[in-house]
């Protein structure tokens, strides 16, 4: 599981600082040393978040409704191991199959009401790298498909 902090420049956490009001410190550097060394649980990390989300968001009706989707981050470069070629959703037609290469990330979202939106959002909660059978072949792992991960996934949060 990756935890992702959106920003519209490259430099997340930088950006993350200036949102806090906290540009002008000078121990700038220390944010970057806690989030790039630090021990992350990111299982945890997962159930943090959503139990935060459920404190402030959920009515309370006793019904909880996610979903999962599948996403391909597009990724080049020598360093980005798993990376492997996938039929690109978005491009794709019935009648024309386009290929990509990156990342393929499954998402499990908690489909909650937002009251200032004024509508339902998926609330991404828990996100697993789900690498290709040729990349889990060179580990020599076992590799799991789709429907296994979406599965566990599935049962993370009721075990919480």
């Amino acid at each position: 599981m990756v935890v992702a902090i959106l920003t519209t420049c490259q430099r997340t956490v930088a950006a993350a600082l200036r949102v806090m009001g906290r540009s002008d410190q000078d121990d700038y550097a220390r944010y970057h040393e806690v989030l790039n060394r630090a021990v992350w649980s990111p299982r945890e990390a997962a159930r943090i978040l959503l139990w935060l989300l459920l404190q402030s968001l959920d009515h309370g009706d006793g019904t909880l409704i996610f979903g999962i989707d599948e996403t391909l981050e597009r990724r080049r470069g020598a360093r980005i191991r798993a990376r492997s070629i996938y039929r690109g959703a978005v491009r794709s037609s019935r009648h024309q199959l386009v290929k990509a290469s990156g990342l393929r990330w499954i998402s499990l979202m908690w489909l909650g009401h937002v009251p200032w939106a004024g509508r339902h959002w998926a609330l991404p909660v828990l996100t697993v790298l789900a690498s290709s059978s040729r990349y889990h072949q060179r580990q020599g792992r076992r590799h799991k498909k789709i429907t296994d991960w979406a599965r566990q996934m599935i049962m993370q949060p009721r075990s919480w």
